[in-house]
């Protein structure tokens, strides 16, 4: 950089940016970067070095409440300046007022989730970008992916927007609103994007995808130049057609067990898309999941679930889980423990109930003393383990294609990577052991053969080969 654009990008405002919560809060995230860039505003990597912060929080549980609001404490007392977007800004406290304002008088501005215009307004309004002639007749040059917060060989491709659900425990309807599907053609075009950059896989996410083109009647789109139903088996069909030409994975997250998701089986069973559901199942008995307001509560989920691994022996399913949810019997949590068994659930997490200011399961009778609903979480997690370890045993002995998410010496030292049945951030992982052969190197972001020697934990040891 010479002395002129140096001293012209020292002049431009600086903005401080956290991203806090889930993959969904991170794409906001990404879009607000990807704007304030293409206009010329410079990152920050403290809050005191920054002309104002931007504070993308999540609002869902309580920790995740209490981590937002401590980031804004501390932007505040390190810059003073600051705007809040995402959950936590659409969320009210027990009188009805905006809790962030109420806690934190002095932010410049809250909005919620997926608001990016209103964020950028609130910039322009508190940091407007000066006019340079030098640096104005130079266009912005931003890959047509966007700005990432992911590692360049991963990313999140975020399908739809809002849920139409009112699960009784759940207050994110109240935070991002109905199910809103992105067109077709625009996500297609982002997928692409994102291979022709360098993305070795892709992570579709959203509230519900199964859902994906309810909203809008499942219009017929267009993508290529050819006509494309807004749904989520013709665009995961797509995905996959993409994702080929590129050598590249494709990976489902928060999809419902809807009977149309069988479609997808077949898909997975070819090796088209990678064999992995993501499926909040949160109970398995019929009446826990009527108090819940399940979608699907009415679905034969054990039956299903046998069904697909029928078809695809190699289907890894990750889930989640509520214990102690109010009225929820022990007979109906031991339910929920044989139904953990007999599905052989891979991976799953387990929440012990909450209460979350908003939701109406809190006006539920029932409520289980907080000491209960602990102990339940503690058996389910010790079940879960035990299924997940004897899962992971099943795998020593074979040879596995792994994406190196880390590599030390160029693999000589070892590294890091994931299977198919690892989904970053919340799965396991392989730790790759140093290569014995000379000619055998792996770096980040590339695909390796390893064949799993040993398991280590929620983990699994490789030899790349």
């Amino acid at each position: 950089m010479d002395t002129q654009t140096k001293k012209a990008s020292q002049r431009l405002p600086h903005v401080g940016f956290v991203s806090l919560g889930c993959p969904k809060a991170i794409t906001d995230s990404e879009l607000i970067l990807t704007k304030l860039s293409a206009e010329g505003y410079q990152t920050s990597k403290t809050f005191a070095g920054a002309d104002l912060v931007i504070v993308n929080t999540c609002g869902f549980i309580d920790d995740a409440v209490k981590e937002s609001l401590d980031t804004i404490g501390e932007a505040l007392a390190e810059n003073g300046k600051v705007i809040v977007t995402g959950c936590l800004g659409a969320r009210t406290n027990v009188e009805g007022a905006n809790m962030v304002r109420a806690l934190h008088l002095s932010v410049l501005a809250v909005t919620g989730p997926h608001t990016t215009q209103e964020v950028m307004d609130a910039v322009h309004t508190h940091l407007p970008k000066p006019h340079d002639p030098f640096l104005d007749l130079v266009p912005r040059v931003i890959s047509p992916a966007g700005i990432k917060l992911t590692p360049k060989h991963y990313a999140y491709l975020k399908i739809s927007e809002g849920c139409n659900h009112r699960c009784t425990f759940c207050i994110i309807p109240s935070m991002r609103g109905d199910l809103v599907s992105r067109p077709i053609g625009d996500v297609l075009k982002e997928a692409h994007a994102l291979f022709e950059s360098g993305v070795k896989e892709l992570l579709v996410i959203s509230q519900d995808t199964s859902a994906y083109g309810v909203d809008i009647k499942y219009i017929t789109g267009f993508w290529d130049g050819k006509p494309i139903r807004t749904r989520t088996l013709e665009l995961v069909q797509a995905l996959a057609d993409i994702a080929q030409s590129y050598g590249a994975w494709v990976r489902l997250h928060y999809v419902y067990p809807y009977p149309s998701v069988d479609d997808l089986i077949p898909l997975m069973a070819t090796g088209r898309v990678l064999p992995y559901l993501d499926v909040p199942f949160q109970h398995s008995h019929p009446d826990v999941l009527k108090r819940m307001k399940r979608p699907a509560s009415g679905e034969k989920n054990i039956e299903r679930i046998l069904q697909w691994r029928k078809l695809c022996p190699e289907l890894v399913i990750r889930s989640t889980f509520i214990a102690g949810f109010p009225g929820e019997t022990e007979d109906e949590f031991t339910h929920l423990l044989e139904f953990l068994k007999e599905a052989k659930i891979d991976r799953a997490g387990c929440f012990a109930y909450s209460p979350v200011h908003g939701a109406t399961a809190n006006e539920l009778p029932g409520m289980l003393p907080q000491q209960v609903r602990e102990e339940r979480r503690a058996r389910f997690m010790q079940v879960s383990e035990q299924i997940s370890i004897q899962q992971l045993t099943h795998r020593v002995g074979s040879t596995m294609q792994v994406l190196v998410d880390q590599s030390s010496g160029l693999g000589k030292k070892g590294g890091v990577g994931r299977t198919y049945a690892d989904a970053p951030e919340i799965d396991g992982v392989v730790h790759l052991l140093p290569t014995e052969k000379i000619s055998k190197t792996f770096k980040t972001g590339e695909f390796t053969k390893a064949k799993i020697v040993e398991t280590l934990g929620h983990d699994l040891i490789g030899m790349p080969i």
